[in-house]
């Protein structure tokens, strides 16, 4: 019951931000009920997807000063435990998504034990390591459909099949989607307000004091690192099931990792809505500016230039990403 009251309670932030909390959710709600577009339906999705990677990178990366540039190898075990699970015998996501999580997170702490011995730039290398062996292995195993990936036909079921997840209309995968949004986000919040969460702010600070003060500095750090694989294999998941074909340059490529940590760092690592306001600035961004520039004849890769043009002035600005930019600000406001 204290676990519940925990998750739901926002009571540290301004009654403004509840307000501002409850008209995005309501928006959000109401979002595919508006007369939008099939390409920005889709672009919600993607923010959805990168809103809850960025949430458990956040756990390890932001509260716990963890740079993990890896994240994608475990978007590939939740897509692939899915797709082959579904292909070859069958078994609907509700069940497979559980056994691909429970895969990811044994793989987090078998190469997690001797990764968190790392620290600062030794231990990012690492897991960028990591993460590109486990995509060269499954570019090679067969049974993975190798480098040609998998494919799963929606010919096959008929829609909606709530049960296995495959839909014609990306209108449900989105409610499904928002309702993972929002298990994330209250767990989130529950998280840093836990016992572990205060312990990771310790390490973070200062690992020596922490250690002194009687905290587990290398097994806090391999529960969070689990923790964080969780998410994202729970997403990976769903990703299997919403593209419906996979392959590892897709899925486990060096670049989704990157973007996953830049989501959080932007909108504010370490902070509850820091993911989210990434997610909500860079998917946009990356979405429709490819959409509109990306064609145009000599513009190709302005995108991508003017993405990290914005990515770098945010940073000079404030370090710690557009929320440091807010409560600063504030901190003015109050002064």
């Amino acid at each position: 019951m204290e676990a519940l009251k925990n998750a739901f309670d926002f009571s540290d932030q301004p009654r403004l931000d509840l307000t501002i909390a409850g008209a995005l959710a309501l928006f959000l709600l109401i979002f595919p009920l508006l007369p939008v577009s099939a390409f920005a339906l889709a672009t919600m999705i993607q923010f959805f997807i990168f809103s809850l990677y960025g949430m458990g990178w956040n756990t390890i990366g932001g509260y716990g000063g963890q740079v993990d540039l890896g994240k994608a190898q475990y978007v590939g075990i939740g897509a692939y435990t899915t797709a082959v699970l579904l292909i070859r015998w069958d078994i609907p996501f509700w069940f497979s998504m559980p056994i691909g999580v429970l895969l990811a997170v044994s793989w987090s702490f078998i190469i997690g034990y001797p990764l968190f011995r790392l620290s600062g730039h030794y231990f990012a290398i690492a897991t960028i390591a990591t993460s590109l062996v486990l995509k060269d292995l499954f570019e090679v195993w067969d049974f993975v459909g190798a480098a040609r990936g998998l494919e799963i036909s929606p010919i096959a079921y008929q829609p909606p099949d709530y049960l296995r997840l495959i839909f014609k209309e990306d209108i449900y995968y989105y409610y499904v989607l928002f309702a993972f949004f929002l298990v994330g986000i209250l767990y989130l919040n529950w998280f840093r307000k836990s016992r572990l969460g205060f312990q990771l702010r310790a390490i973070k600070d200062n690992e020596d004091v922490a250690r002194s003060l009687g905290i587990n500095v290398h097994w806090a750090k391999i529960k969070t690192y689990a923790i964080a694989t969780g998410y994202v294999s729970v997403v990976g998941s769903f990703h299997a099931c919403y593209i419906k074909a996979i392959e590892p340059e897709d899925t486990m490529s060096l670049d989704i990792s990157i973007l996953i940590a830049l989501m959080a760092m932007l909108g504010g690592a370490g902070s509850l809505w820091g993911p989210i306001i990434g997610a909500g600035i860079l998917i946009p961004l990356k979405s429709y500016l490819k959409e509109w520039l990306g064609g145009m004849a000599g513009l190709a890769g302005m995108d991508l230039i003017l993405y990290a043009v914005i990515i770098m002035l945010i940073s000079a600005k404030e370090p710690r990403g557009v929320w440091g930019i807010v409560e600063r600000w504030r901190r003015r406001k109050r002064s």
